[in-house]
């Protein structure tokens, strides 16, 4: 018993790691965002609308986004086929990157 006390007084000390995002990795995956959210006056073909700026944006609202895209209740073609091919690990990367680029 007193075992088994002591390791989970170890585990319980442990950081907590499995919500950590690699914004480094998101970098490297942004590159599918940039074609249509980093061209300055970009409008999407359907419907005709001007595509929004993505950097800089709350993190937790990108990742609610992409989670939303990807489950699709947020409707978009094209972000549903984008969201979709990410695991939710990519998705929470993709956010923490995205939102720490610097804006003017």
């Amino acid at each position: 018993m007193r075992k088994l006390l002591l390791a989970a007084l170890f585990l319980s000390s442990l950081p907590v790691v499995a919500n950590a995002t690699d914004a480094a990795r998101g970098k490297e995956l942004s590159y599918t965002c940039q074609g249509c959210h980093g061209v300055t006056g970009y409008k999407n073909a359907y419907p005709s609308y001007h595509v929004p700026r993505i950097a800089g944006q709350s993190e937790q609202y990108l990742k609610n986004a992409l989670d939303e895209y990807s489950k699709g209740t947020r409707k978009h073609p094209t972000m549903q086929a984008q969201a979709e091919s990410f695991s939710a690990e990519d998705r929470a990367n993709l956010a923490a990157y995205l939102s720490s680029i610097k804006t003017k």
